[in-house]
């Protein structure tokens, strides 16, 4: 059995205890309900009727756990027919040979992140770190990093001299201090863990992984990344590229949404010439620079990013524009940003994109490709969850997490959500007993829906009645994808949240609850 949790119980007063049924048919009520109430408010109650004797009191604080174990029951299927009935129901038929169809790609190693922390290496790995300090040290100390950079004039500042140009040129190539997405290179700690991106990218090979960062830092100074940082590009491609929530393991989830080029103005606007395609490339590393400005370099910090490409409607293979723009940039950032994806998980993947990767696949290594995760349409949601938690997944991804833009006055991305499998051709209770007066609040939402949805509130008075809260209806996929509601607890009782599956497929059920204070 399972163990359901929700923090909010135990920052509660009250105690309450939790539990998910799942059975076959509904609980049947000792007394008969009142009028259906189908709305998201607080309903009104219908007055019990009156008994013979008083009723029994309301029962102690119970001294059980605060949640209850999560019991399945599955429905039988029928029994398959047997051979004859099924010759007296339907003609034999031929079947007609058809080809497989085409799979996404899928990932044959799964890539695990290793320690930052030194003492974590072997003797090998911290030999090659020792050698390629050494080597840094020698290329400061030597000036090998001193690549001019010609600085950027503002449009309002008068055009200077060739010698007053030289000069500034020579300011900004100071040999003094080295440093790489704001971390100084050998002044503290947090240089190791910088060097051994480097490293682990050429395979812990000294020598390669200083070409490799010497190569970076002539880059960056090519391309004025530091100057770029601070550059306003406009926000036209603000919700194709976003940041939002977490990882399960405190990484920060980049989202980017190829869809979002169906925008025939955004597309030509972005792509139509090589002119814009270098300021979408320059846009790209300016995003990716502030992003990674805000991890933490110290060793077992948090120093990577959990990357989600959604390419639902994504334009194909066949526009060159945007073909040419990826390969470029994917050159770019894997040359220039080692070591930055903790994951990269495609999600949507339509057909096509197995002959797209099998093209871009000769320019990423195998360490590169050992961190993909790919998700049919069907698995997006699924998938997800493996590594996101419901409450960081936005609302439009199959979680509960608002977009930036929305607000959400109940809940936030540090509430916690539960989650159940609604097995086939079942019905799940979720089961809330409440010991004291408050108000509940809770959201729900079943991913992909095509299943029933209700809840009711049945108190512990002997001869209350049965209040509807939401009255039981089927939700389809193109209904709201989250329901919320709440209940103010007058009388001690329970809240019955019930989902019914009648479709052939397993759904995801998720949930989350909170208690406010009643107000006098």
């Amino acid at each position: 059995s399972l163990v359901s949790s929700n923090s909010s119980l135990h920052r509660s007063p009250l105690h309450l205890h939790f539990s998910i049924l799942n059975s076959d048919m509904a609980d049947e009520s000792p007394n008969p309900p009142p009028p259906a109430i189908d709305t998201l408010q607080t309903p009104t109650e219908v007055p019990p009727s009156v008994p013979d004797k008083d009723p029994p009191p309301p029962p102690p604080p119970s001294e059980s756990p605060a949640f209850l174990p999560v019991t399945e029951k599955e429905t039988p299927h029928p029994p398959p027919l047997s051979h004859e009935s099924k010759q007296e129901l339907i003609e034999p038929e031929i079947p007609n040979p058809t080809p497989e169809p085409k799979k996404v790609p899928r990932s044959l190693v799964s890539f695990k992140e290793e320690s930052n922390r030194v003492a974590d290496l072997s003797d090998s790995e911290r030999a090659a770190l020792d050698e390629l300090k050494q080597l840094v040290q020698a290329a400061i100390s030597n000036h090998e990093f001193n690549f001019p950079s010609a600085p950027q004039p503002k449009a309002d500042e008068p055009q200077t001299s060739t010698q007053e140009t030289e000069i500034k040129i020579a300011a900004s190539a100071s040999p003094d201090e080295v440093s790489i997405w704001g971390v100084p290179l050998l002044a503290d700690e947090r240089s190791d863990v910088i060097l051994l991106k480097f490293l682990r990218a050429r395979d812990f090979k000294p020598k390669d992984a200083f070409a490799m960062l010497n190569n970076t830092i002539r880059w960056r100074k090519t391309f004025s990344i530091d100057a770029l940082v601070d550059e306003d590009l406009g926000d036209d491609l603000e919700k194709v590229v976003f940041m939002h929530g977490f990882d399960k393991e405190g990484h920060p989830v980049c989202y980017n949404v190829y869809g979002e080029f169906q925008n025939k103005e955004l597309y030509q606007k972005t792509f139509a010439d090589e002119e814009k395609r270098m300021k979408f490339l320059r846009w790209r590393i300016q995003f990716l620079e502030r992003s990674i400005r805000k991890l933490d370099f110290s060793p077992g910090g948090i120093c990577t990013i959990f990357q989600v490409s959604d390419l639902k409607n994504s334009p194909g293979p066949a526009k060159r524009e945007l073909r040419l723009a990826t390969r470029q940039a994917l050159m770019l950032l894997q040359d220039n940003y080692p070591e930055f994806v903790a994951k990269q998980v495609f999600i949507n993947v339509p057909w096509w994109y197995l002959a797209f990767y099998t093209m871009i696949s000769p320019f990423m290594t195998q360490r590169t490709k050992s961190k993909f995760v790919f998700a049919s349409p069907a698995k997006t949601a699924e998938t997800l969850f493996k590594y996101i938690t419901p409450e960081q997944v936005p609302i439009r991804y199959g979680g509960l997490s608002v977009d930036s833009c929305e607000c959400n006055p109940e809940f936030t991305d540090d509430d916690p959500a539960s989650e159940v499998t609604v097995k086939p051709s079942t019905k799940q209770t979720v089961e809330i007993i409440v010991n004291e007066k408050c108000i509940i609040v809770w959201e729900l939402r079943v991913v992909g829906w095509e299943v029933s949805y209700g809840a009711e509130y049945v108190p512990n008075t002997a001869g209350g009645y049965t209040i509807i809260i939401h009255k039981a209806r089927k939700f389809t996929a193109n209904d709201e994808p989250v329901v919320s509601n709440s209940f103010k607890i007058s009388e001690l009782g329970k809240i019955l949240l019930t989902v019914d599956n009648p479709t052939a497929k397993k759904k995801k059920l998720l949930y989350r609850f909170k208690v406010k204070p009643l107000c006098d």
